[in-house]
């Protein structure tokens, strides 16, 4: 499974961007999707989960009422809307895919793709 992450940029605090992450070659393993970030020196972290049937979502508290993660498996691309950016939400986003959905709130994943760079300027 290879991952193409994009959507990212520079944006104000409190404005909104959304990220894609598109999944090609063997996508039909029923993966389940994540995606995690990480600022410059702090370690990779979760940021949100969706499982493959898209039935159950789960968020960092720090995201939670702000970021939304869904996925289209017609397009096998799996999206995370993030609305009232902060600066602290900086980092270069990641996705990953996994068959174990636990995993990824740990920040595990089977396949990553390249980051995306998100900066939130205040």
């Amino acid at each position: 499974v290879q991952l193409q992450a994009s959507g990212g940029g520079l944006v104000q605090a409190g404005g909104s961007l959304r990220l894609s992450c598109r999944a090609s070659g063997r996508t039909s393993g029923f993966y389940h999707m994540g995606w995690f970030r990480q600022a410059p020196g702090k370690e990779r972290e979760f940021v949100a989960a969706i499982t493959w049937s898209a039935g159950t979502t789960d968020y960092a508290d720090s995201v939670k009422g702000r970021f939304t993660i869904s996925r289209d498996n017609a397009r096998n691309t799996v999206y995370l809307q993030m609305n009232s950016l902060k600066p602290e939400d900086t980092a270069v986003y990641l996705c990953g895919a996994d068959r174990n959905y636990p995993s990824l709130q740990i920040a595990v994943a089977g396949y990553w793709g390249q980051g995306t760079e998100v900066t939130v300027s205040s």
